[in-house]
């Protein structure tokens, strides 16, 4: 069974590199992505999302932002923010986890122990 991811980062490369490290890790994906919040409702339409990955710094639209309006839909699932160097950000929300866009492997060990709960 496939694990049902939402991607939310600005730049459409780095939204399609995450899902390919995650079919590169042997995970069955299911995956929607959206750059902005007046996508969200729509990226959710009929799509409960196990795991959000969310680019930490999205222009128009923070983080923390991206990860309340997610919350208040979707309240179980795993919030985990992308960003690409931790330093500049001490001041992170409260997310399940943070990891670097270059070293996704915690990512995909995050997924493949989702899929199997």
């Amino acid at each position: 069974m496939a694990i049902r991811v939402l991607i939310v980062d600005d730049s459409r490369d780095d939204a399609e590199l995450t899902e390919f490290a995650l079919r590169e890790g042997g995970l069955a994906v299911e995956c929607r992505s959206l750059c902005h919040e007046a996508a969200l409702d729509a990226a959710l339409a009929g799509f409960e999302p196990q795991l959000v990955l969310c680019d930490l710094n999205l222009p128009g639209w923070s983080g923390s932002e991206a990860m309340a309006a997610v919350r208040l839909r979707v309240p179980a699932a795993c919030f985990v923010f992308l960003t690409g160097a931790l330093h500049g950000n001490e001041d992170l929300p409260e997310a399940d986890a943070v990891v670097l866009k270059d070293d996704l492997g915690p990512v995909v060990a995050l997924a493949r122990s989702l899929a199997t709960a």
